[in-house]
């Protein structure tokens, strides 16, 4: 489960990557570290545009997680989400420059579990390139929520968690996310190329 990730990229690498956007184009703060309930930037259909704002990471629960925020979605098949899967106007997209899973084992000089960082391969342009987390949203009275699916794990983030790890989407995957029926658009919950990624041990 991915409790923690970052998003420090600047409203115009945001708009190279993702394409022009509506909303807020004023450059954004460095999200140096987003947990659940905290705001995070995302990128959702507006009519046949993209909006960029702010939502808190984390749906109000249902009865079934004894009303704890849901942060991770999983079963795609679950009645909670079907609905919001169907509806291309609840799907977003999150931006992400790197993610967090903590290590299993405590390490034995600091008693505590290490952060171990995911992200893409540094390319020609940006030593962090921007990606996406596929996710949903919805409005609420205090204000829009968001969460993001995950799939089994690759083996590069397989190595620190098995369990699984966020859907992450290309540029042009994340527009393929908003727009496509929900069967295709699903198909898309698929773990990340190995070769294209990274762990970054910051230690």
């Amino acid at each position: 489960m991915c409790n923690l990730y970052t998003m420090t990229a600047t409203v115009d690498e945001i708009r190279r990557v993702f394409g022009d956007f509506a909303g807020d184009r004023t450059n954004l703060p460095p999200f140096d570290e987003i947990y659940p309930g905290r705001p995070a930037p995302v990128l959702r259909r507006e009519g046949a545009g993209l909006r960029l704002e702010t939502m808190t990471w984390g749906f109000p629960g249902p009865a079934a997680a004894k009303g704890r925020p849901v942060t991770n979605i999983r079963n795609l098949d679950s009645p909670f989400w079907r609905s919001a899967l169907t509806n291309v106007e609840r799907r977003c997209i999150v931006p992400v420059t790197r993610f967090c899973e903590w290590t299993a084992e405590a390490d034995p000089a600091t008693k505590r579990k290490r952060k171990l960082w995911f992200g893409l391969q540094p390319d020609e342009i940006e030593e962090e390139p921007l990606f996406a987390f596929a996710g949903l949203w919805r409005p609420g009275e205090g204000g829009p929520y968001m969460a993001f699916l995950t799939c089994a794990a690759n083996a590069v983030v397989g190595a620190v968690h098995p369990r699984a790890m966020p859907v992450m989407l290309r540029p042009d995957d994340a527009l393929a996310w908003l727009d496509r029926p929900r069967e295709s658009a699903c198909a898309l919950a698929q773990p990340f190329a190995d070769a294209d990624m990274r762990m970054i041990d910051t230690a």
